[in-house]
């Protein structure tokens, strides 16, 4: 069940915790924003809070996957399905501003300096993580899709078809979405 926000609440009792947990979540994005928001968001909004259910997470997921721009998109989706506008809001700016302010401190303090042997291993330590969040990410959203096996098999024969040959990924989503409007899935 969703705990909706309620007429009686305050749009603030939602929109504080949601952007306090967003902004400390945008300040760990070491694989990208996508791989590493979308598993602890999901847990939040979706598991924690129940704001939301696995099927709408996963539906602004995919919507803003699908748009042009930035992958980061379905945050500011995700915080409108939770509190509108003001949710919409609070999301980017939390998902924004934090990592926006600490790229531009970093910038001013290593300017003109060579990586020294602890920034190295902390790059090269990096790369398992991001590589295991990618694969997080992914299983969150296969899981909060549709339990119907042919959703699921189509899923695998995209991926499939995207390892194994060189045919761009776009036409994967556009025979997915032919899949779904025709009813396969």
């Amino acid at each position: 069940m969703v705990n909706s926000p309620s007429a009686d609440a305050p749009v603030w009792s939602i929109v504080g915790p949601l952007f306090a947990h967003f902004a400390v979540l945008s300040l760990m994005a070491i694989g990208g924003g996508v791989v590493m928001v979308a598993p602890d968001m999901q847990r939040f909004v979706v598991d924690a809070q129940h704001w939301i259910t696995a099927e709408q997470f996963s539906a602004a997921y995919a919507i803003a996957q699908a748009a042009p721009g930035p992958n980061l998109l379905f945050v500011t989706l995700v915080g409108w399905q939770v509190a509108g506008w003001a949710g919409a809001a609070a999301a980017t700016v939390a998902i924004l501003a934090p990592p926006t302010a600490l790229t531009i401190a970093m910038v001013r303090v290593s300017t003109n300096r060579a990586p020294g042997p602890l920034a190295r291993a902390v790059g090269k330590g990096l790369a398992p993580i991001s590589v295991g969040l990618v694969f997080a990410t992914g299983w969150i959203l296969f899981n909060g899709g549709s339990a119907d096996w042919r959703a699921a098999g189509l899923a695998l024969l995209a991926a499939f078809v995207v390892l194994r040959t060189k045919v761009n990924p776009v036409w994967m989503i556009a025979a997915g979405a032919a899949a779904g409007v025709v009813g396969l899935v």
